[in-house]
């Protein structure tokens, strides 16, 4: 569709520019998994990523797109946390300096990692808002490139290269499960996979206590909420971006909700039974599908995705 705001052209653009620079992470198998969902079901591991997530591809695309004028006055982001690592990873690999806006709650471990890429952090309240707007000031006083977490062409073509991984992995895949936040990977896969595997299902999946996703969809116009408390905060995004639901709208069939406490069982289930760390965000699929929240599995291929593995591991206590 020549319309939307990037094709599979621009997503293989993304993948060749990416190659050497990101792992093309494995597809994992687990007995237990299939026998608990009744299909086949394939991971993929991008927890085990560079920075621990999928974001680095996004944000590294973007970021080679700038002018050595625009690289000399760094880059800013707005980010709860892998976007985060993903910038300031891409930064280091590209010479550049890069300012992180990331909410004060956000995991110490994404903090640590995030400055130990070289960024420097600035702190704002989730909740109060305005994490745009300080983003956006410190680029106008800087000349910093604002680097944004999903609403940018370039970004959700590099998250695309994972689904074009993907299709040349798995042969057969009927039913794709994909995280939501802001839209961005989701986007970029379904792009990527609508391409390469001909009648393939999308199903997006996101938080109950943050569906705002789900209810644009069916709203056919993006709906924000106000900004979400979840246990899965890599999507704790109130709202989709322009430039992503016009993807979605084209690509994706459908948008499902996993309560929290279904998160964080499954976020348990893949370290207890695939031995892999992945965070709550990492485990939204497999909740949805342990759960039997997605219609018609039964002996499908199915996928699923571990996108993060950024954990904070007190969440494996008790």
């Amino acid at each position: 569709m020549a319309d939307l705001p990037f094709t599979i052209a621009d997503v293989e653009a993304a993948a060749a520019r990416l190659r050497g620079h990101v792992h093309h992470t494995p597809m994992l198998r687990s007995t237990i998994l299939d026998e608990a969902v009744g299909a086949t079901v394939v991971a993929k591991s991008e927890h085990l990523q560079r920075s621990g997530s999928f974001k680095i591809r996004g944000a590294l695309n973007r970021m080679m797109q700038m002018s050595s004028a625009q690289r000399a006055c760094g880059a800013v982001a707005f980010s709860s946390g892998n976007h985060a690592q993903g910038v300031a990873l891409a930064g280091r690999i590209l010479g550049m300096a890069t300012t992180i806006v990331m909410p004060y709650d956000a995991p110490d471990v994404k903090k640590r990692a995030t400055r130990a890429y070289g960024a420097e952090i600035v702190e704002y309240d989730r909740y109060e808002g305005g994490r745009e707007a300080v983003a956006m000031e410190i680029a106008e006083r800087t000349g910093a490139t604002l680097i944004h977490p999903f609403n940018d062409p370039f970004v959700a073509a590099g998250q695309g290269s994972c689904g074009l991984e993907v299709a040349a992995d798995v042969a057969d895949l009927e039913i794709a499960l994909i995280p939501v936040g802001g839209g961005g990977l989701i986007s970029g896969m379904a792009t990527a996979l609508r391409a390469k595997v001909p009648g393939i299902r999308i199903i997006g999946v996101e938080p109950e206590v943050a569906n705002d996703a789900q209810q644009s969809m069916a709203a056919g116009r993006i709906i924000e909420i106000a900004q979400p408390k979840t246990i899965a905060d890599g999507v704790a995004s109130p709202a989709i971006g322009p430039v992503t639901f016009a993807v979605m709208q084209a690509y994706v069939d459908e948008i499902i909700t996993v309560p929290e406490d279904e998160i964080l069982s499954a976020t348990r289930f893949i370290a207890t039974h695939m031995k892999q760390i992945v965070e709550p965000t990492g485990a939204l699929t497999t909740a949805a599908l342990l759960n039997h929240r997605v219609t018609d599995v039964a002996h499908k291929r199915v996928l699923t995705l571990f996108c993060g593995g950024n954990a904070d591991l007190s969440i494996f206590a008790g």
